[in-house]
């Protein structure tokens, strides 16, 4: 019986191994997706091919310096990309936290008062960072705030960034249906290939979804724009159907996993 099981498993070991580099191989590259690692990581997939390339046509030269350019690679990976892994390492064993306890029609209506209260601050041009927590706490963000534990409403989100309140301030963090706090800190974007226009709200959105798997919406009050932040990147919203739609896929898909 051992013995059976031990021949089957030499017969699929092959594949096995194959599935798995090719899983952790696709994982790597929607990882990287969008960043400014993805161009340089395809790049290495090139030098990799040509260096498989010159052991099989036997060009010592080429060979030899592809083969010592990848022994120091891999410090230069670590020096280069160090926010990218860090920021991967961080994901790693992240419970699965935010939504799991709403049902569906209690989500919709999480999102559309969200999304009446963008459309409402929008119009007066008044500026707002609002950042959803997903599988990431962010409880670290929530402690720089003042702590309000509040029911989300599109009123309340409202009158907090209205210009005279003093939580206007910084942003808002809802988890569930709650807002957990308000003037919270959120990080600056880390990412040098933003444009010298972008500002401090903008940079600060971008870099909690850098940091963390949060979402982010934000309101510019120069020009009363709505946007969307997910994974360190900016999702136009052109309309309430477009927003809506955008945040329906984020917080859906990450309900069901």
């Amino acid at each position: 019986m051992i013995e059976t099981i031990l021949n089957i498993w030499n017969f699929i070991k092959p594949e096995v191994e194959i599935a798995v580099l090719w899983y952790v191989f696709y994982q790597i590259l929607v990882f990287f997706e969008g960043t400014r690692a993805f161009q340089v990581f395809k790049g290495f997939v090139y030098l990799l091919v040509a260096f498989l390339l010159s052991q099989m046509l036997e060009l010592t030269t080429l060979n030899w310096l592809l083969r010592n350019f990848f022994a120091i690679s891999i410090i230069a990976v670590l020096i280069i990309f160090q926010q990218e892994l860090r920021q991967g390492l961080a994901r790693l064993g992240q419970q699965h936290l935010f939504n799991l306890s709403l049902e569906e029609s209690e989500l919709l209506a999480v999102i559309k008062e969200i999304i009446t209260a963008a459309h409402k601050l929008a119009r007066r041009k008044i500026g707002c960072i609002i950042a959803i927590e997903r599988d990431a706490k962010l409880k670290t963000y929530v402690e720089s705030g003042v702590a309000l534990d509040a029911k989300v409403s599109a009123e309340l989100i409202q009158s907090i960034f209205m210009p005279t309140t003093p939580l206007h301030d910084g942003g808002i963090v809802i988890n569930n249906e709650r807002i957990l706090a308000a003037a919270c800190l959120f990080p600056l974007s880390e990412n040098a290939n933003l444009s010298k226009i972008i500002g401090t709200r903008h940079r600060a959105a971008l870099g909690i979804t850098e940091q963390t798997d949060a979402i982010a919406i934000i309101v510019s009050e120069e020009t009363g724009n709505i946007s969307v932040a997910a994974d360190g990147r900016f999702i136009p919203v052109v309309n309430k159907e477009r927003f809506s739609s955008i945040l329906k896929n984020l917080l859906f898909k990450q309900s069901k996993k």
